[in-house]
Protein backbone atom coordinates (compact mmCIF):
# COMPACT_ATOMS: atom_id res chain seq x y z
CA UNK A 1 0.00 0.00 0.00
CA UNK A 2 1.30 3.25 -0.92
CA UNK A 3 1.99 6.57 0.74
CA UNK A 4 2.17 9.80 -1.57
CA UNK A 5 3.51 12.76 -0.55
CA UNK A 6 2.47 16.26 -2.09
CA UNK A 7 2.83 20.07 -1.08
CA UNK A 8 6.42 20.78 -0.81
CA UNK A 9 8.04 23.88 -2.18
CA UNK A 10 10.23 26.95 -1.86
CA UNK A 11 9.06 29.73 0.82
CA UNK A 12 10.13 32.73 2.58
CA UNK A 13 11.12 32.69 6.44
CA UNK A 14 7.67 33.22 8.17
CA UNK A 15 6.02 31.65 5.54
CA UNK A 16 3.61 28.24 5.29
CA UNK A 17 3.54 24.95 3.84
CA UNK A 18 0.69 22.26 3.91
CA UNK A 19 2.07 19.01 3.11
CA UNK A 20 -0.44 16.09 2.19
CA UNK A 21 -0.19 12.09 2.35
CA UNK A 22 -2.49 10.15 1.04
CA UNK A 23 -2.58 6.58 2.38
CA UNK A 24 -4.51 3.38 0.21
CA UNK A 25 -4.73 1.44 3.06
CA UNK A 26 -5.21 1.78 7.46
CA UNK A 27 -2.86 2.35 9.27
CA UNK A 28 -1.95 2.90 13.00
CA UNK A 29 -0.32 5.93 12.81
CA UNK A 30 1.42 8.21 10.94
CA UNK A 31 5.02 10.20 11.78
CA UNK A 32 6.61 13.22 9.74
CA UNK A 33 10.14 12.78 9.11
CA UNK A 34 12.64 15.32 7.72
CA UNK A 35 16.09 14.81 6.92
CA UNK A 36 18.91 16.70 5.43
CA UNK A 37 21.99 15.36 3.88
CA UNK A 38 24.77 13.18 5.62
CA UNK A 39 21.92 13.22 8.63
CA UNK A 40 19.64 10.35 10.16
CA UNK A 41 15.94 11.36 9.41
CA UNK A 42 14.46 13.18 12.22
CA UNK A 43 10.51 13.06 13.42
CA UNK A 44 8.73 15.90 13.95
CA UNK A 45 5.14 15.36 14.05
CA UNK A 46 2.75 12.29 14.00
CA UNK A 47 -0.43 11.12 14.87
CA UNK A 48 -2.65 8.11 15.87
CA UNK A 49 -5.24 7.98 13.06
CA UNK A 50 -8.10 6.46 15.08
CA UNK A 51 -7.62 8.57 18.06
CA UNK A 52 -6.51 11.97 16.56
CA UNK A 53 -3.91 11.92 19.19
CA UNK A 54 -0.59 13.73 17.84
CA UNK A 55 3.20 14.38 18.68
CA UNK A 56 5.34 16.64 17.69
CA UNK A 57 8.63 17.33 17.96
CA UNK A 58 10.22 20.31 20.58
CA UNK A 59 11.56 22.28 17.75
CA UNK A 60 8.18 22.33 15.39
CA UNK A 61 5.73 22.56 18.78
CA UNK A 62 3.31 25.65 17.81
CA UNK A 63 4.28 25.79 14.37
CA UNK A 64 3.43 22.71 12.66
CA UNK A 65 0.11 21.03 13.55
CA UNK A 66 -1.46 18.03 12.01
CA UNK A 67 -4.90 17.15 10.92
CA UNK A 68 -6.75 13.84 8.65
CA UNK A 69 -9.07 13.68 6.31
CA UNK A 70 -10.75 10.45 6.95
CA UNK A 71 -12.80 10.56 4.00
CA UNK A 72 -9.78 10.73 1.90
CA UNK A 73 -7.70 8.94 3.91
CA UNK A 74 -4.76 11.95 4.02
CA UNK A 75 -2.90 12.96 6.72
CA UNK A 76 -1.90 17.18 6.59
CA UNK A 77 0.91 18.81 8.00
CA UNK A 78 0.21 22.37 8.23
CA UNK A 79 3.60 23.85 8.65
CA UNK A 80 3.91 27.88 10.03
CA UNK A 81 6.19 30.35 11.11
CA UNK A 82 8.53 28.35 8.82
CA UNK A 83 12.61 28.78 9.54
CA UNK A 84 15.65 28.07 7.23
CA UNK A 85 16.85 25.17 9.71
CA UNK A 86 13.17 23.81 8.47
CA UNK A 87 14.76 23.10 5.16
CA UNK A 88 14.79 19.25 4.43
CA UNK A 89 13.28 16.66 2.21
CA UNK A 90 9.76 15.23 4.83
CA UNK A 91 9.01 12.08 4.28
CA UNK A 92 5.60 10.75 5.61
CA UNK A 93 5.67 7.34 6.81
CA UNK A 94 3.47 4.56 8.47
CA UNK A 95 3.48 2.08 11.12
CA UNK A 96 0.47 -0.82 10.93
CA UNK A 97 1.84 -2.59 14.20
CA UNK A 98 0.95 -2.20 17.85
CA UNK A 99 3.03 -0.30 20.57
CA UNK A 100 3.65 3.34 20.48
CA UNK A 101 4.20 4.88 17.63
CA UNK A 102 6.35 8.10 19.25
CA UNK A 103 7.74 7.12 22.12
CA UNK A 104 10.67 7.04 20.86
CA UNK A 105 10.40 8.47 17.66
CA UNK A 106 12.55 6.46 15.63
CA UNK A 107 12.39 5.89 11.46
CA UNK A 108 12.82 2.00 12.43
CA UNK A 109 9.20 1.65 13.77
CA UNK A 110 7.84 2.53 10.86
CA UNK A 111 7.48 0.36 7.76
CA UNK A 112 6.25 2.40 4.62
CA UNK A 113 7.60 5.40 3.41
CA UNK A 114 6.23 7.68 0.83
CA UNK A 115 8.79 9.03 -1.73
CA UNK A 116 9.81 12.53 0.25
CA UNK A 117 9.09 16.00 -0.60
CA UNK A 118 11.23 19.01 -0.38
CA UNK A 119 10.41 21.89 1.59
CA UNK A 120 13.35 24.88 1.13
CA UNK A 121 13.25 27.72 3.99
CA UNK A 122 15.33 30.66 2.00
CA UNK A 123 14.90 34.88 1.63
Amino acid sequence: ELLVESGGGSVQPGGSLRLSCATSAYTICIGWFRQTPGKEPEGVAGIYTATGYTHYADSVKGRFTIDRDFAKNTMYLQMNSLKPEDTATYYCAARDSGGSCFTPFLPVKFTRWGQGTQVTVSS
